[in-house]
């Protein structure tokens, strides 16, 4: 096992990264939360098997447990599937030590978060991710929340979880599309913080996408440690060091929000638009174009999306733009890459020069 520690002060937990080890989840909860004795299971009909295997697991090492299942898909992370869980929650009389387990990928991993942040003023949370994605993104860091019509993760809460346990024998169900999904957010660690990591990347495209055990562990522990890298320095995205991790989410929430929270999975959107970012930092005059060359062809050797779909029109992406939380004043800002393994928040992107990115990137 691979442990990578994210130190927070009092907020401080573990990431355990392993492979096949089913029954080491019991243990390794209860050291992480020693006064919870009860624990609600949370997943979604794609990953029932797994949530049963992991609430078997923490009933073998004393927890009294319940499982709750949501519909499988983007469309289950709102308010509705929230209070769904609220109420699960009120009917198994859940205290402030009932840990919420989340076992799945991003959205269950981002609902059942946003629930334990809320329900009770906060319940202790041990996430479980089974996605790629999952695991090197969303289950580390303390973002938790859910979409509202008008915008992705419009509603939710900085709430840092109490372990992350990662076994990426997990991966061995995961669909392929969905496991090259995750990639993308691989392949975003790699353009904004270690050079290495993005030329182990190339290097190592055909183990990678066989889902070699040794190669997937070390990108997977990799990347955790990066993220951790810079939560511990900004949690709350109040420096905007923190930004850096949206490094291509800008256009990409636009391209989900457009397409209805369906039409690409996260990470398709988020290799989308970071072949614009990058685009948008050559017009700028911030790199040459060999950046994005070898970026766009890595994330094309990973099977991922480099273009966007023409009928989503670029006015209307802007209109979400706007909304996105890196707005300020109206105005649009981007983290955008000044050298391969480094990148800023950029202000005041003149909309112009984003419409042509746009319109380029739709071709």
């Amino acid at each position: 096992m691979h442990t990578v520690r994210v130190n927070l002060g009092p907020r401080a937990y573990d990431i355990a990264v392993t492979s096949n080890d089913p029954s080491g989840v019991g243990p390794f909860a209860c050291r992480c939360v020693p006064k919870s004795t009860a624990a609600i299971v949370i997943g979604d009909t794609n990953v029932e098997s797994h949530v049963q295997r992991v609430r078997e697991q923490l009933a073998a090492n004393g927890f009294r447990t319940d499982t709750s299942l949501v519909p499988a898909g983007e469309s289950s992370k709102n308010l509705f599937s929230a209070a769904f869980l609220f109420d699960k929650l009120a009917d198994m009389t859940a205290d402030r030590q009932t840990l919420v387990v989340a076992v799945g990928g991003g959205v269950v991993g981002d609902l059942a978060g946003f629930v334990a942040a809320t329900y009770n003023r906060g319940l202790p949370l041990l996430m479980v991710p089974t996605t790629l994605l999952a695991m090197v993104d969303s289950s580390v860091g303390g973002k938790t929340g859910v979409n509202h019509p008008k915008g992705k993760n419009l509603i939710g809460a900085f709430y840092q979880p109490a372990g992350v346990w990662i076994d990426t024998a997990f991966l061995t169900t995961l669909p392929d599309r969905e496991y090259r999904s995750g990639l993308a957010e691989v392949v975003k660690y790699g353009v904004i913080l270690d050079h290495e990591l993005f030329a182990f990347l190339e290097a190592n495209v055909a183990p990678i996408l066989a889902r070699d055990p040794t190669a997937v562990r070390h990108i997977v522990a990799r990347s955790c440690r990066l993220k951790a890298d810079v939560v511990e320095q900004d949690e709350r995205e109040e420096t905007g060091l923190r930004a850096v991790l949206n490094y291509g989410h800008t256009f990409a929430h636009a391209f989900e929000t457009v397409g209805g929270y369906g039409a690409w999975l996260h990470g398709e959107a988020v290799a989308a638009g970071m072949v614009c970012a990058a685009k948008l930092a050559e017009r700028l005059g911030r790199v040459g174009p060999e950046l994005g060359d070898r970026q766009a062809k890595l994330l094309e050797a990973f099977g991922l999306p480099t273009t966007a779909k023409p009928e989503w029109g670029v006015d209307t992406l802007l209109d979400v733009m706007r909304r996105d939380k890196k707005a300020e004043a109206g105005k649009l800002r981007f983290v955008l890459p000044s050298r391969l393994g480094h990148v800023e928040l950029v202000g005041d992107v003149p909309e112009r020069v984003v419409r042509e990115v746009l319109a380029e990137c739709q071709r």
